[in-house]
């Protein structure tokens, strides 16, 4: 394989971890921005997040990533 098809690979890879990294902190941004705004409307303080809804979001949230990571087969 010569040098330039190797540095065309990593530019599509480079890529992809910016492009996870952007998207990854819009999401969490907008989750902490809805999670703000409803504990605003709820009980105007910091919302009581209890260990199963932790625990749910959590099973949630790698739900989410293992399809996205089968996307690529």
């Amino acid at each position: 394989m010569s040098e330039e098809n190797l540095n065309t690979n990593k530019g599509w890879q480079n890529r992809f971890l910016v492009m996870g990294t952007v998207l990854g902190a819009v999401a969490g941004l907008a989750s902490a921005w809805m999670l703000i705004k409803s504990a605003e409307k709820n009980n105007d303080g910091p919302p009581e997040i209890s260990s199963a809804d932790l625990l749910r979001s959590t099973i949630g949230v790698i739900g989410i990533i293992r399809g996205i990571a089968s996307l690529g087969d």
